[in-house]
């Protein structure tokens, strides 16, 4: 297998970071970080693409062409990540939410919920507060809306809060947090629930932002939900070129 060594890099060891024409397989993704430029997020990707942390480091991410064949989104499936990696998009995300000082995490079902939980015990919390999609005898119903996922168009089903959790948000800065943001369906189901509640988030927090489509639907709840919005890190839409390879869409 064709590797090269990133040079100068400030993490140790100096980790060999695979060349982008390298193919991998399912179940290797998400696996590592590797060095700030290991790879170039602008450049054509066949296989993956190479999302970029705050602090520089990369993590390689599939490519999910979409079904007009000619676009493609980055894909995280957080709960399939290492722990490492997972360590390192909580401790981001964490950092970010600390500057707002949340007393209570709130995580969206299903991924949500693995770095959520993970964020709030990054920030110090002794518990978190999850949403959920199985209904409890002991729900209400007016405790509930409709959800839809960007992952399983076809299923809908119902977000609820568990009321015996509600004492630990009333008057409460609170941070919701989803895994990734794409269409952005998932986090308005979150407002529209907390708000049935009568709570409203200080910030929506994610591990990824994917393209900025999410962007126009928050806007809808509110012109001041995108500029609440936190994430470790953010991937464009891709577009295929004449050559094959997945290309940032802006770049197209």
């Amino acid at each position: 297998m064709n590797r090269f060594v990133v040079p100068g890099s400030a993490f140790a060891p100096v980790a060999l970071a695979p060349l982008e024409d390298d193919r991998m397989q399912p179940h290797d993704f998400w696996q590592e970080t590797y060095p700030p430029a290991s790879f170039d997020p602008k450049g054509g990707h066949s296989n993956f693409y190479p999302a970029t942390l705050a602090d520089g480091r990369q993590i390689r991410l599939p490519i999910r062409p979409l079904s007009d064949g000619r676009h493609a989104l980055a894909s995280l499936i957080v709960n399939q990540a290492s722990f490492t990696v997972l360590d390192a998009l909580a401790d981001d995300l964490a950092g970010q939410l600390a500057l707002l000082e949340p007393d209570v995490v709130v995580g969206l079902p299903t991924l949500g919920l693995t770095l959520a939980s993970a964020v709030a015990q990054k920030l110090g919390h002794r518990r978190y507060v999850p949403l959920g999609t199985s209904k409890k005898f002991w729900y209400s119903d007016e405790l509930s809306v409709p959800l839809k996922s960007i992952t399983t168009p076809d299923q809908e089903k119902r977000l609820y809060v568990d009321p015996r959790m509600l004492p630990l948000l009333k008057d409460c800065r609170v941070a919701l947090i989803d895994d990734v943001i794409s269409s952005g369906a998932s986090i308005r189901a979150g407002l529209s629930l907390l708000k049935s509640a009568g709570i409203e988030p200080l910030v929506v927090g994610a591990a990824m932002l994917q393209s900025d489509r999410w962007r126009a639907a928050l806007a809808g709840k509110g012109p001041h939900w995108p500029e609440r919005v936190r994430g470790t890190f953010s991937t464009p839409m891709l577009v295929k070129g004449n050559d094959g390879l997945w290309y940032p869409a802006s770049e197209d």
